[in-house]
């Protein structure tokens, strides 16, 4: 393998890495800001769960990102590269502010940003992009109304508990919904950047005419990255998620968390590459949403919001100028 391909595949691991450290509030905002662990604790609890991800869920996103966005025949080092640079720009910038960012569609953006500079619009996978473009909406919905009947649920279930036993219970259902949720995160995330590397395998002869398949040590490595940078934690994110949005308490988390997994586990069983920090901050709006609309900080949800909008293109604009030097020099 040459040099300069495995080059990029350590940049591709880098951007895991920087995925799981603005991800990580996705995985342990509720949970700290709940005090049902801490911080420390928090990300360990949440590292550990997004590397077990490796175990159990299929590749079906990772096919996705290599084969659904753009014409893998087009695909070169230098684009693979120009794609990477693109994300981690944009994910490094967004983290260093505080914004929650979905760092798949930051990825997504630069690759098509590269792709549509190097072959026009005929390279664009448009059905794969179109669907990824339509859950950008639609897993921030979907979060927000399970996570909303879900509490409303639950207020009916315990309405004849006190405040101190419900807290009680739920600070142990937090442990169980925040891994279940640890675990959506690390398959859906972790294998973006399996479907990278793979694809730049596939670019550069690795399969030798073969099909295109995930290797194992690639899967390995993409959670392993992810769980480390977990582990770093983007606290300025872990605010704004876990802090700003709204005040929760661990029955909040446990709704919260519980409706965002089954989101992500869903979409990744069907090779949707959702993003897992709009789908949980919809499932918090949910939660918020059943005490009082001004329960939610609506001023931090529009910045939010605002970040999402111009993720994939300017991800795509620094992906494509990234390649136009890379392919200059």
């Amino acid at each position: 393998m040459e040099l300069y391909v495995i080059f990029i595949i350590i940049v591709a691991l880098a951007f895991d890495f920087l995925n799981g450290m603005n991800d990580a509030a996705n995985s342990i905002a509720t949970i700290v800001s709940t005090r049902v662990l801490s911080p420390k604790m928090a990300v360990l609890w949440a590292a550990f769960f997004n590397f077990v991800a490796a175990f159990g869920f299929g590749v079906a996103v990772a096919t996705t990102i290599g084969k659904g966005i753009i014409d893998p025949k087009i695909v070169t080092p230098d684009l693979i590269f120009g794609s990477l640079v693109g994300a981690i720009v944009w994910t490094h910038l967004c983290t260093h502010y505080g914004y929650p960012i979905s760092v798949s569609h930051a990825l997504i953006g630069g690759l098509a940003g590269a792709g549509l500079y190097k072959g026009g619009f005929d390279v664009l996978n448009m059905g794969g992009i179109e669907r990824v473009l339509l859950f950008i909406f639609l897993s921030p919905t979907i979060g927000m109304i399970m996570a909303f009947f879900l509490m409303i649920a639950v207020y009916w279930i315990f309405k004849d508990w006190n405040s101190r036993q419900v807290d009680k219970v739920f600070r142990v259902g937090q442990l169980v919904s925040s891994a279940a949720y640890s675990l959506g995160h690390g398959t859906n995330d972790a294998q973006k950047t399996m479907g990278i590397i793979t694809i730049l395998l596939y670019s550069t002869g690795y399969f030798q005419g073969g099909e295109m398949y995930v290797p194992w040590w690639v899967i390995i490595s993409a959670h392993t990255a992810i769980g480390l940078g977990t582990l770093m934690g983007g606290w300025k994110v872990v605010g704004t998620l876990g802090v700003k949005l709204t005040h929760l308490k661990p029955v909040h988390g446990f709704c919260a968390e519980g409706a965002g997994s089954l989101v992500l586990l869903g979409t990744a069983m069907f090779g949707i590459p959702v993003s897992t920090t709009h789908t949980i901050a919809g499932a918090i709006m949910g939660v918020g949403a059943t005490r009082r609309l001004s329960a939610v900080r609506w001023g931090i949800v529009g910045k939010i919001v605002m970040a999402w909008v111009f993720t994939i293109p300017t991800s795509a604009a620094i992906g494509a100028l990234s390649y136009w030097l890379i392919d200059l020099f």
